[in-house]
């Protein structure tokens, strides 16, 4: 932009160049604004008036409440037609023939008749009605009249006054005209009022069948807020899923399409219905429609659950209240009951609530049991709230691999006879070896069955959280065979199919905890040999059918639509230890969840109800070993334990010191020590107190010696 310099002072001097010269920089005026035309700023105001929230709630109230007298004029003209004809009954026997129910296509067929066979004589009927109708009035109003005119004869005989022979007759005449007269006054507006009373009429039955489209309807009726259940409702989710077959079959069916529906059953926060469906649409098909058909009936796809009931070509619905899913269940039995014991033979652990909000139990009794999940969705507080309540009933001992190591087992401290809690190598070497320990006591428990097959022996479960932190173990004992793996070579592999095979019959149990299931951290045969399988929210289908099995799979059992993080302690359980429904193979419980000082203070519980409980921990391999010490360590706050006892302890204690031991070595471990074994009741024992006694007279020597 060019710029025009006016001088402020005129000089007749040559100026100074270097002075500095005063300019005035002139910019010329913008451009005005056009004006906006008045079309334009018109058709604005026309816009924001027609896009305006109000206009627009206006405009649908206006077209819904029209709507509503128009469709309510529709349907009251329809169950009008309906009730003067068969129409109702051919609907039924179309919808009975499309369903493939023939019988009760026959049973419609027969109403039919008797229908029409009652219509045709009532028409015959009518062909004689019009004579009889002129005789009956023609006899009326004879008999009328003659009775007014008796009656007058009466009152003039009484008031001897010829006159009051037609009084009566001149009195009904004088009322007729009167109703005459009143039909006149009230004709016009009745015909003005009649028809707006039809129209009302019409408008509150389309208001109660909600006869408009959504678009018109209320917000929190556009957002299906608070929207029940109802039999419309389901068959039009099912005519919309987008099988041809089943949209036939409910178009033959017409308003009749809910016949395919069982009663609709209040089931915990939700509703419960059977569908039998329609012939030509297998029960997968809708299986495989979930998502679809939980949108259609307004819900999020984890808030409908489809099983298959015992019925043939039937699928149970069971459709959860908006957001009921999302509400915490209350806490578990073993926290707020501090009476409470446990039964292993006889009773069932509380662990949560099913879809109904009835109580859901678990029956531990000779089942081995697996619960598999994505990492952070409650896997070891489901593990766990099982083994607490086992440890509650003082028979139940337990060895415990928390291959985790977080600290989550801690509290058993005291009362697992073995509590191993790290991630490294190492842990899993000590797991195996417990594991091959359960083996070498079921062994033993075989052998005494044998001996006298009455025997019931106390329950010992072997529990390993993390499970696949041991089937993924690289390491390799002296002899080059593997811990990890799932080859007939692995130690840890072999040992726990050893106890899956042979194990419940003699009360030696297996638990297993894993996250996301393949076929390298979870074998086939490991998996398979679990009673009780529970998982939580899984990736994928393939993995479900590795937690659960294709026949819970099949039957609606679905671990993978459960949502990470948001259905946390939720488990799909198939297992016979917990009551299922009828028919199906699977039932999902959520869980109570036993936070960590809930935990702590009922194995304070379990630890008051037994006597002292020596837990091995985890040892540093090659370390020198004081056999007196260790069989004091073992022993632990019991005051006698069985010979037999103490060398088992021993061995799990440290395999490669003690695992070859045999009684003898005991004895002559012992001897001269005072705590030697002796006999009670009949069986050889080694007593606490004289392995104190002993330990604090071999201090005493040392400390004379070292003076």
């Amino acid at each position: 932009m060019s710029e025009n310099v006016v001088s402020l002072h005129k000089t007749t001097e040559t100026p100074d160049e270097s002075a500095p010269v005063t300019t005035l920089t002139v910019v010329p005026d913008p451009a005005p604004a056009k004006p906006v035309p008045l079309w334009v700023r018109s058709g604005r105001a026309v816009r924001t008036v027609v896009t305006h929230e109000t206009t627009r709630t206006t405009a649908r109230a206006v077209v819904r409440h029209s709507l509503y007298t128009v469709n309510g004029g529709r349907i009251v003209a329809r169950r009008t037609w309906d009730g003067k004809t068969g129409a109702r009954y051919e609907r039924m026997l179309r919808a009975a023939e499309a369903a493939g129910n023939y019988e009760v296509a026959e049973e419609w067929e027969e109403r039919l008749q008797r229908f029409r066979d009652a219509r045709h004589r009532r028409r015959m009927d009518l062909l004689h009605s019009p004579v009889d109708v002129a005789k009956g009035v023609g006899v009326g109003v004879g008999m009328s009249i003659g009775v007014l005119v008796a009656l007058g004869v009466v009152m003039a005989i009484n008031n001897h006054n010829v006159g009051d022979v037609i009084t009566p007759l001149s009195a009904t005449i004088e009322f007729i005209g009167l109703l005459i007269r009143i039909v006149q006054v009230v004709w016009g507006p009745a015909l003005v009022v009649g028809p707006l009373l039809a129209l009302l009429g019409m408008w509150a039955v389309g208001s109660k069948q909600q006869a408009a489209p959504a678009w018109v309807m209320p917000a929190n009726v556009r957002n299906s807020e608070g929207e029940p259940i109802t039999p419309s409702i389901v068959v039009k989710a099912l005519r919309d899923l987008g099988i041809p077959a089943m949209r036939n079959a409910i178009k033959e069916m017409g308003d009749a399409g809910a016949s395919m529906l069982g009663p609709i059953r209040i089931a915990g926060c939700g509703v419960e219905v059977d569908v039998t469906l329609p012939s030509g649409v297998a029960t997968n098909e809708v299986q495989g429609k979930r998502r679809k058909l939980a949108e259609n009936l307004t819900r999020h796809e984890h808030e409908v659950f489809i099983t298959i009931p015992q019925a043939a070509r039937t699928v149970r619905l069971w459709i959860a209240d908006s957001g009921a899913l999302d509400e915490p269940i209350g806490p578990s039995p073993l926290v707020t009951d501090e009476t409470m014991t446990a039964d292993y033979a006889k009773g069932r652990a509380p662990w949560g609530q099913d879809l109904r909000g009835d109580a859901a139990a678990l029956s531990l009794y000779q089942r081995h049991l697996l619960i598999t999940g994505l990492s952070n969705q409650g896997k070891t507080a489901a593990l766990r709230a099982l083994a607490l309540w086992a440890v509650l009933d003082k028979t139940v001992e337990f060895r415990i691999a928390d291959l985790k190591g977080a600290g989550d087992w801690a509290m058993f401290e005291g009362l697992a006879t073995v509590l191993i809690q790290g991630p490294t190598d190492e842990h899993v070497i000590e797991a195996t070896e417990m594991i091959e320990g359960l083996v070498t006591e079921m062994e033993r428990r075989m052998e005494q069955r044998r001996l006298d097959p009455s025997i019931v022996f106390p329950p010992l479960i072997g529990l390993v959280d993390e499970a696949q932190v041991a089937f993924m173990c690289p390491a390799v004992d002296e002899d080059k065979k593997p811990y990890g793996g799932s080859k007939a070579t692995s130690r840890y592999f072999m040992a726990v199919r050893k106890v899956h095979n042979q194990g419940r019959v003699v009360n030696v149990l297996m638990w297993e905890g894993t996250q996301d299931p393949t076929d390298q951290n979870l074998p086939k045969l490991v998996r398979e040999g679990a009673h009780t399988r529970a998982s939580l929210a899984l990736g994928t289908e393939s993995q479900a059918r590795m937690a659960l099995g294709d026949k819970a799979v099949d039957g609606g059992a679905a671990p993978n639509l459960l949502r990470p993080g948001l259905d946390k302690g939720t488990l799909v359980v198939a297992s016979d230890g917990i009551a299922i429904p009828a028919g199906q193979a699977s039932i999902t419980v959520r869980t109570h969840f036993i936070d960590d000082e809930g935990a702590t203070a009922i194995t304070d519980r379990a630890k008051a109800m037994r006597d002292g409980v020596t837990t091995l921990t985890v040892i540093e391999r090659g370390e020198e070993r004081d056999a007196l010490a260790d069989i004091a360590s073992v022993v632990g706050d019991a005051s006698r334990v069985r010979t037999q006892d103490v060398l088992k302890r021993l061995a799990m204690l440290d395999e490669d010191a003690y695992g070859k031991w045999s009684f003898l070595d005991l004895k002559r471990e012992l001897a001269g020590t005072g705590a030697e074994p002796y006999k009670s009741d009949g069986v050889m024992v080694v007593s606490r107190d004289r392995l104190t006694a002993a330990l604090a007279n071999r201090d005493d020597d040392g400390s004379a010696s070292a003076s």
